[in-house]
């Protein structure tokens, strides 16, 4: 089972008492996997069409209870690409439909007798805030998806209506999401891309489970990158630490062979000769070893002159350094 199949089974099993939030999760439905379909008799068809038989049930379910009618749910099977079923929920009833359809402020009439369709969400339907987290629950269960939060985190809802699109992402921003749209083939895409967003739109919706689960696994791998970070960081300054070293014995052995180190003055000679001897030894290390101990500072500091003196000495015989 996937993330984002969880996610839709947890709240598939949400119980809602309120007549408003069931409307609002129904209009959320009717909009993101609803097929409306008019006659030139202007007879409404409505039908809801989804891959998960716990959503065709809820819709099922919320219209019996709105509206008291029979409804009709029967499954489709898909042969082609090893698709999942179909599960549809119809109303036989046209005149029901079009008066349901009216009921969620889908569909209008006009003056001239012939109906209409409302591209945008009613704003009573999602005037409170419980109606609010019932529509994003529904628009969820209807066209929502969320990627594995192993790989990346990215939740995003699609649809093929423009104008709903843009209300979807209104009605997550009111919370602060930080939603986005971007047209995709012929689709419209609300996303999330944040990890934290995406855990706060859990919280809204009722998926608690996921969002433990996921919080947890944002916790490791808040751990997991910062270790690879910590370990990154010692690896780099521990490459940068022995090349350091390195050349410095190079260029102290390379000072002896052509001018000796007996010839370098005092304090220059006696790192020389210590830093020759204990080729392993830290800077710090080094300074506790001289006659008159020196912090890091000074040790790098007669370091670099040696540095600088090989490479004179580089210059003067035509040797690249």
């Amino acid at each position: 089972m996937t993330f984002s199949y969880k996610i839709k089974d947890e709240i598939g099993h949400i119980e809602v008492r309120k007549k408003c939030c069931m409307l609002s999760e129904l209009v959320a439905l009717a909009y993101t996997c609803g097929t409306l379909r008019i006659s030139a008799q202007s007879n409404t068809y409505l039908y809801i069409s989804t891959e998960n038989a716990l959503t065709a049930r809820r819709a099922f379910t919320f219209l019996k209870n709105l509206y008291n009618i029979k409804t009709d749910m029967f499954v489709k099977k898909n042969y082609r690409l090893r698709k999942n079923n179909s599960y549809i929920v119809s109303i036989p009833q046209v005149t029901e439909a079009g008066n349901i359809l009216e009921d969620m402020h889908i569909l209008h009439g006009s003056e001239k007798g012939k109906k209409g369709i409302n591209p945008s969400v009613y704003h009573n339907i999602i005037r409170k805030k419980c109606c609010k987290r019932a529509h994003l629950r529904g628009a969820y269960l209807g066209a929502g998806s969320v990627n594995d939060p192993e790989k990346a985190y990215h939740l995003e809802f699609v649809t093929h209506n423009s104008l709903y699109a843009s209300d979807l992402c209104a009605l997550l921003n009111e919370f602060d999401l930080h939603a986005k749209m971007i047209e995709r083939k012929n689709s419209f895409v609300v996303y999330l891309k944040e990890g934290e967003h995406i855990v706060e739109l859990l919280s809204i919706i009722g998926a608690h489970e996921a969002l433990l689960s996921l919080e947890n696994l944002r916790v490791y791998k808040d751990i997991r990158n910062n270790i690879n970070r910590l370990v990154n960081c010692e690896t780099a300054n521990l490459t940068k630490t022995v090349n350091a070293a390195i050349r410095h014995i190079e260029n102290i052995r390379f000072i002896e062979a052509q001018i000796g180190v007996r010839s370098l003055p005092p304090l220059l000679r006696e790192i020389a000769e210590v830093r020759l001897e204990y080729t392993d030894a830290t800077l710090k290390e080094l300074g506790q070893m001289l006659r008159q101990p020196v912090g890091k500072s000074g040790v790098n500091h007669r370091l670099r002159q040696l540095d600088m003196l090989a490479s004179e000495l580089k210059n003067k015989r035509g040797i690249e350094t």
